[in-house]
């Protein structure tokens, strides 16, 4: 018996003294509060989120819609920080167990402030429709993603300090390392001001068609900060530095008016006057009523005899065409090539092909 009653004694002696000073029965209620905001946080997000939801569903702001999408996160987790503040407060820490829960907590609401204004970042953007016209879509989204990145690391730096690190040491420290980087990552600096130079000039958005001069020609994909993914026509992926952008020519046609037909045409030297007049003038007919191509005092038709070559007598056929999709436009030119072969064959003469004649002189003997 008295084995048993000392094993109360000293269960209860444990018990009372508890770990730290603090005895079980505070740390058994502060785990409760805690694990009841922990179950809270459930059902206070389900219930804050769905208000909001059912509120924004009836506005057509985008701002109000993305600022619910996006804080849905911290509002989740601020429960929690409420809880874990609760639960150490009912607790009676002294000295170095007061100084870590104390910091514990400064570093949870640091977070969530820093998580809050991180995630609104995006939202506000939509209050200011300007911006996107002025700096474009893809140069914006680069800036939103820049601050991001700073806010994240102002939030690090913040929670450092609380902890005792010296931030601004270890900047510093890596000051010298950014130098040495420096001086091997010279290409990779020149293709992020590429990018931006591309983005700041609006040369060309994400979803354009666009051929650079030797190097790709296909759909935009990405613009990223060191390089552009571009989509070919033949649906292989092409990941091209952006110097390249800054250094070549770069035709956008997305943003062309019209597609241009320019064809030089060879005929036949063999071909009369007449037959040469008819041709010109039923391919310039045919331009002129086909519903392809669209005519005006900027985007002219022009069906001209150009030179005598060294074996043919050169056409020259310019139009410009209504689509500017790339597919429909060889559809175009499909049928332009049909009707201008037909054309020719129907008044008697054809195309030249480069060929050279061998006069052979006889000799008399």
């Amino acid at each position: 018996m008295d084995t048993i009653k000392n094993f109360s004694n000293l269960f209860l002696d444990v018990w009372s003294g508890g770990a730290a000073g603090i005895n079980f029965n505070e740390v058994f209620f502060a785990i409760i509060i805690f694990l009841l905001f922990l179950l809270f946080r459930g059902i206070f997000a389900k219930i804050i989120i769905r208000k909001l939801e059912k509120f924004v569903s009836k506005t057509t702001n985008q701002f109000d819609i993305k600022l619910v999408e996006s804080l849905k996160g911290p509002v989740k987790f601020f429960p929690l920080v409420i809880g874990f503040f609760i639960a150490s407060n009912y607790l009676d820490f002294e000295g170095k167990s007061l100084l870590f829960i104390e910091n514990v907590n400064r570093s949870l609401m640091t977070i969530i402030i820093f998580w809050f204004i991180h995630q609104i970042v995006e939202p506000i953007s939509f209050l200011i429709k300007k911006i996107e016209d002025l700096l474009s879509k893809d140069l914006l989204h680069w800036i939103l993603r820049a601050f991001k990145i700073i806010i994240i690391i102002l939030g690090s730096a913040s929670v450092l300090e609380i902890w005792g690190v010296k931030v601004v040491t270890i900047i510093a420290g890596l000051g010298l390392f950014g130098v040495a980087v420096a001086l091997g990552a010279q290409d990779l600096f020149k293709n992020l001001i590429s990018g931006v130079l591309v983005l700041v000039e609006k040369r060309f958005k994400i979803g354009d068609s666009i051929s650079v001069e030797g190097i790709v020609e296909g759909t935009v994909e990405k613009i990223g900060f060191r390089s552009t993914v571009i989509r070919k026509f033949d649906k292989s992926l092409a990941i091209i530095p952006n110097f390249q952008f800054a250094e070549k020519a770069v035709t956008n046609n997305t943003e062309s008016t019209n597609r241009r037909i320019n064809w030089i045409l060879g005929l036949e030297y063999r071909s009369t006057s007449e037959q040469l007049i008819k041709c010109r003038d039923g391919i310039q007919k045919y331009v002129e009523n086909s519903p392809d191509f669209y005519i005006s005092t900027d985007t002219p038709v022009s069906v001209k005899l150009l030179k005598f070559s060294s074996s043919s007598i050169d056409m020259r056929v310019r139009c410009f065409t209504k689509t500017k999709d790339y597919y429909e436009w060889n559809n175009v030119k499909d049928r332009l090539i049909i009707a201008i072969k037909e054309i020719v064959e129907k008044n008697g003469t054809s195309f030249a092909f480069p060929s050279q004649s061998l006069y052979v002189e006889k000799l008399e003997k």
